[in-house]
């Protein structure tokens, strides 16, 4: 790395607390630099273009817009931004999910400063870094080749703005306040969620956020505010 340029980063999680921790712990550092906070994938999304940041620091599960969806867009539109995944989940098929979306780091929350701050060094460098604690899992999940069709997921089976829209769907939102978030016509909104069922085979909201969530797009209990019924 370069002394003489500092690694600016993004830090990215719904939750101010944890925002702020991690900033305490980046602040210590002489080589890095924190330029911006987000509390969502589409504020991220909308950060890293403006701030374009060395590194990001995305966290998995928010609302509106998950931090896979938010990896994927900035992935693709800013290839030479480096992000790190941040999730409580270790599971092979996150890990998989976010490295396909374009993660080059993958941390736990259970992860000591000292594993963050060496994620950033590493993928700002051009490497990768993965927790110790799911590596082998990773590496022992590759070796086994399994089946092409077993690791297809939704990032596979539906398109970003399908992927969008499932996420509110699961976190409660009706079609007209999808239709507002994304400023398109509840129609055009009704016509994605009928296209999003027969993909994927589910034709009920209930069936719709159980998926979500174990994809790891939508986390397990929406908030207070979304708790009343669905609206079809």
């Amino acid at each position: 790395m370069n002394s003489g340029k500092r690694t600016r980063v993004l830090v990215v999680d719904d939750h101010a607390i944890v925002r702020q921790g991690l900033r305490a712990i980046l602040d210590t550092e002489p080589d890095i630099e924190v330029v911006g906070e987000a509390a969502d994938g589409r504020e991220a999304v909308r950060k890293t273009m403006a701030l374009r940041p060395d590194v990001v620091i995305m966290d998995v599960s928010m609302p509106r817009m998950n931090g896979l969806e938010a990896t994927a867009r900035i992935a693709k539109e800013i290839p030479e931004v480096k992000i790190v995944a941040l999730t409580m989940h270790s599971s092979e098929e996150y890990v998989y999910s976010l490295l396909k979306a374009g993660a080059r780091g993958y941390l736990l929350k259970e992860s000591v400063s000292s594993d963050l701050i060496e994620a950033i060094h590493a993928v700002k460098a051009g490497g990768t870094y993965l927790h110790p604690a799911i590596s082998t899992k990773v590496v022992d999940g590759y070796l086994k080749k399994p089946h092409a069709k077993s690791r297809q997921g939704m990032m596979d089976v539906l398109t970003p703005r399908e992927r969008e829209i499932l996420q509110l769907i699961a976190e409660g939102h009706t079609n007209k306040e999808i239709a507002g978030l994304l400023v398109l016509s509840v129609k055009t909104i009704e016509n994605h969620r009928t296209r999003i069922m027969d993909k994927l085979e589910i034709h009920n909201v209930a069936g719709l956020t159980r998926y979500a969530i174990s994809q790891g797009i939508a986390s397990i209990a929406p908030g207070p505010d979304r708790r009343r019924g669905h609206n079809l």
